[in-house]
């Protein structure tokens, strides 16, 4: 059986599939251990948190083949599955999986997605997500579930009736934005084993996800960044 990496590592796949770590640990987050300031007008008043983006304006801060260079080739998007979904392994994680199911996070408003194939690569892809909310909505969503995904040593998913084994490992990320979290997934079904990475990083009302094939989130992960949450006045 042939994973998709891009479709397992979506946070909405995740949300469904995988978010099924215990509650116990605590991903890597590098996020700001004080509260950050809230920037203030000449006036002396408190200035507005900056807006959520929109849809359509996230869209157009995502990663294109240009930005990624030769050999990356745009794959279409791929209709959503609805198979019936349990975890073997991980109780409190098969309890937050049931809840994504029905409606939990992260459920954020406006999102853009992307997926890539790397001929130079055998195949590998990288997929990028950008989400924008509230900035404590995007924090304690996205932080949910890498410290599910993080929590369970192993664990078995089953979808439908091909079960695949999870295993999640933390990672350290370089200062990118306001938080940003990381992990290595190893994925096995049907005898065969694959190494995905996911990264995330939350600037201000933007969530930028990369997730792939490790040497190429690497690669990319700071230009998405830079690409995301560059300042457009005209976007709303």
């Amino acid at each position: 059986m042939r994973l998709h990496t891009t479709t397992v590592l979506s946070l909405s796949a995740l949300a469904v599939l995988a978010l099924t770590g215990c509650s116990t640990g605590r991903a890597d987050s590098t996020g700001p251990t004080s509260p950050v300031p809230v920037p203030v007008r000449p006036d002396g008043e408190s200035a507005p948190a900056s807006a959520p983006l929109s849809s359509a304006a996230l869209a157009k801060r995502l990663l294109d083949e240009s930005d990624l260079g030769e050999g990356y080739t745009r794959t279409p998007q791929r209709p959503a599955r609805h198979d019936d979904v349990s975890v073997i392994g991980c109780p409190a994680l098969e309890k937050l999986g049931s809840e994504a199911a029905v409606g939990g996070s992260p459920d954020f408003p406006h999102k853009a997605t992307a997926s890539f194939t790397y001929a130079g690569g055998s195949g590998s892809e990288v997929a990028e997500e950008l989400y924008s909310d509230a900035g404590d909505k995007l924090s304690w969503g996205v932080g949910r579930i890498f410290e599910a995904m993080t929590s369970c040593p192993a664990y078995q998913v089953l979808a439908g009736s091909a079960p695949v084994t999870f295993t999640a490992q933390k990672v350290l990320v370089g200062r990118l934005g306001d938080e940003q979290w990381s992990q290595l997934l190893t994925f096995t079904a049907g005898g065969r084993s694959s190494i995905a990475k996911q990264t995330a990083v939350r600037t201000g009302t933007v969530v930028v996800v990369v997730s792939g094939s490790p040497g190429l989130v690497d690669a990319h992960v700071h230009e998405a960044v830079a690409k995301a949450t560059a300042v457009r006045s005209t976007e709303r």
